[in-house]
């Protein structure tokens, strides 16, 4: 009786032992994850299925739900390890995602250190691979046809040169411009400038533009003086100038003093903007100079001159100082205003939808730009879209389009929308015109290069001649023929010295191309000096 007794004791103490440890052992592996939403829900459910009662414990233990509860916490067990092989994975991609963007703001915190190196490495690559194509369809060309007939070596060459600067408009590559868009399909270029620039009876966003240098500071006091006189006195439009070099403190101060009412703001020119591109054969560069100089070419020999008209060209309209303005009108030292301009031009430019604003028209020196129109038809033969169906070729040339008459608006006063040359399709030319080399080859300039764009690129009567403002630059005169504007503009030249419509003047093409007429007296100058 007393084994029984003994027997049954011990059993219960054995039972009570081991649902101790096993409860133990629940709780313990709940609370292993205790972030675990399903461990917290299976740990305040276990007081009701557990109790001190030990016929309970041992009904509980022998009941299938201890089975779904062990089965229920594998399936957990599973979960939490695959929730921890993604998390892991996602960390991974984030590190790589990381290391890819710190290398993308490296390359473009390279690239802001050297604003164009990345285009002209862009530039280079599409000249390799354009000479492989080049030197590929001539190879080809020579070994399947060598007939000695004319018309099937020109047909040749055409092919060659369709298929050559199809090659290049495909590879040309476009680089932003902070904010205006430069997608290449982007080919309407009024469509553009209209997308940017003002609406017409808005204030303009305008500035005068001036490139100086410390030691033109005297000529450039006379000018502000005699602008600001005829015209800037009563609209006060900033002035922006811009040196290669640092401005000196008494420059500044000095021009400043001259219009205390007007904003003037001095900037200087990056020096990858002045100076050789890497493409540039320094040998053959010097030796343009040279040819030009024997043959007595004002400027023929000058490296300065050159950067300057490659930066007139190509730069201005890209320093940072310009990128809140809409218009600019140029203005170079040592010039003046003949006439009261009472008008605000700018909102005259902008309220009309002009575009290009001049006063003089002259024919440029062909020895400075003998192979500039052979590159002019090499882009458009590549880029026919560009053409403005109603353009003003009739201006540049007298042949329709075989042959350029060095026909050009004198640049040295201009009054433009900047976003002309911010459009992808001045870019484009000036990029094209840039690795052919004349800037530095010969003596390609700026005024030849803004007019054959300007008369290709818009509808011709977007382009405006100012025959209302008198306007001198060395040697030059615009001057009213007209008597009731020479008076009621309060003019002080002398109209026998206009040179619009001068036989080397390129007036009578400018009047002809827009099939306007010309003043009753114009022929009063023609051939006179």
């Amino acid at each position: 009786m007393m084994s029984n007794r003994l027997s049954l004791f011990m059993s219960k103490r054995l039972l009570r032992f081991f649902l101790f440890v096993s409860v133990a052992f629940l709780l313990l592996f709940f609370l292993y994850f205790p972030d675990s939403e399903t461990n917290s829900k299976t740990i305040l459910s276990a007081p009701d299925y557990l109790s001190n009662d030990p016929d309970h414990l041992a009904s509980f233990l022998k009941s299938p739900r201890l089975k779904e509860i062990h089965e229920e916490n594998l399936e957990h067990l599973a979960q939490v390890e695959k929730l921890k092989q993604l998390k892991y994975q996602q960390e991974l991609e984030q590190q790589h995602q990381m290391m890819e963007h710190e290398k993308y703001l490296q390359e473009q915190r390279k690239i802001h250190k050297d604003p164009i190196k990345e285009e002209e490495q862009n530039q280079e690559i599409l000249r390799d691979l354009v000479n492989l194509q080049f030197s590929s369809n001539k190879d080809k060309k020579k070994n399947t046809n060598r007939q000695d007939s004319k018309n099937v070596n020109i047909n040749s060459e055409k092919d060659d040169n369709k298929e050559d600067m199809d090659a290049m408009r495909e590879l040309t590559p476009f680089t932003s411009i902070g904010k205006y868009n430069t997608d290449p399909k982007f080919n309407d270029t009024m469509e553009y400038i209209r997308q940017y620039s003002g609406k017409p009876g808005a204030k303009p966003r305008a500035t005068f533009l001036t490139l100086l240098r410390n030691e033109d500071a005297d000529d450039m006091v006379r000018t502000i003086m005699n602008f600001q006189r005829k015209f800037n006195d009563k609209f006060e439009y900033p002035w922006i100038f811009l040196n290669d070099e640092e401005f000196d403190t008494s420059v500044k101060e000095v021009l400043q003093k001259t219009a205390p009412s007007i904003k003037m703001i001095f900037g200087t020119i990056p020096k990858e903007h002045w100076s050789y591109p890497h493409w540039i054969d320094q040998d053959k560069a010097a030796q343009g100079r040279q040819k030009l100089t024997e043959m007595d070419v004002i400027y023929g020999d000058s490296e300065s001159y050159r950067h300057m008209c490659r930066y007139q060209s190509g730069f201005f309209w890209r320093h940072e100082l310009l990128d809140d303005y809409d218009w600019y009108w140029r203005v170079e030292p040592e010039t003046n205003l003949h006439c009261e301009v009472s008008y605000d031009v700018f909102q005259w430019m902008q309220d009309n939808d002009k575009m290009y604003g001049f006063t003089l028209s002259i024919h440029e020196f062909e020895a400075t730009v003998s192979s500039l129109w052979t590159s002019v038809k090499k882009f458009f033969r590549a880029n026919p879209s560009y053409k403005n169906e109603y353009n003003l070729k009739k201006f540049i040339s007298n042949d329709g389009g075989v042959t350029y008459n060095l026909c050009h608006f004198w640049s040295n006063f201009e009054v433009a929308n900047l976003h002309l040359w911010r459009s992808p399709a001045y870019r484009h030319f000036f990029d094209f015109l840039d690795r052919e080399g004349g800037f530095f080859y010969e003596r390609w300039g700026d005024a030849p290069i803004h007019s054959i764009a300007a008369s290709m690129f818009l509808p011709k009567e977007k382009i405006h001649h100012f025959k209302d403002i008198g306007y001198h630059h060395p040697p030059y005169n615009s001057c009213p023929i007209e008597d009731k504007i020479y008076k009621s503009n309060k003019c002080d030249c002398d109209q026998d010295k206009d040179f619009t419509f001068h036989d080397y003047a390129c007036g009578q093409e400018f009047y002809a191309a827009q099939g306007i007429e010309k003043p009753i007296n114009w022929r009063r100058n023609v051939g006179k000096w």
